[in-house]
């Protein structure tokens, strides 16, 4: 079974149970102010394994299926089949605690503040795929066609604006900051992907 897939059983296990148990997502979500007030550092790994309904799971775990067993294959590539499948774990639970640094840090004197989903690790494996695959075809809402580069580049600018200006309750900087993540680490580990990606870019397909 693939490390993907795990992740996936795992979190939609925690999560159903949390929607008949709301006291779980209370227990596991990132919540800056008892992070910081009580030392509850897990908050900010447990957070990305629950979500607030059936739609944000779903979601997520789509998205995770659709590129993470890819990612987890290309990963096996370039570092060995165990090495890879490690990497590939802890990029995904490091991503999960990027994404939360940014709120810990401007939300941690708000005990109001809380944020729960998978969708920085879930950004950290797109946008992987987009840094290995610039031009294959995104398909926004499933329908619309859009190259993976365009589609990356518009979604950092829509999370930057919107963690900015939204009150619509989505951790926006869970979104960009995994996505910027995802890139630095194959990067650090693997500096040669920089000049796959800037060959790949000037090969431009139309």
């Amino acid at each position: 079974m693939t490390i993907t897939l795990i992740l996936i059983i795992l979190t939609c296990l925690i999560s159903i149970q949390a929607f008949a148990r709301p006291g779980i997502i209370e227990r596991l979500k990132h919540h800056p102010y008892s992070e910081v007030r009580n030392g509850e550092w897990f908050r900010l790994l447990t957070s990305g394994f629950v979500h607030g309904g059936w739609v944000h799971l779903l979601i997520n775990m789509f998205v995770l299926y659709s590129f993470g067993e890819l990612i987890e294959k290309i990963f096996m590539q370039l570092w060995g089949a165990t090495l890879g499948r490690i990497l590939f774990l802890v990029m995904y639970l490091l991503a999960i605690i990027a994404g939360d640094i940014p709120t810990l840090i401007r939300q941690k004197d708000n005990p109001a503040y809380a944020s729960i989903g998978a969708s920085g690790a879930v950004s950290a494996v797109v946008f992987i795929f987009i840094l290995l695959f610039p031009w294959d075809m995104l398909y926004l809402y499933g329908i619309v066609p859009i190259p993976a580069l365009l589609g990356g580049i518009a979604y950092l600018i829509y999370s930057s604006w919107a963690s900015r200006h939204s009150s619509d309750r989505i951790d926006h900087l869970a979104h960009f900051y995994g996505a910027v993540f995802g890139i630095l680490f194959v990067i650090v580990l693997k500096p040669s992907l920089i000049l796959h990606f800037i060959r790949s870019v000037s090969e431009l397909p139309f």
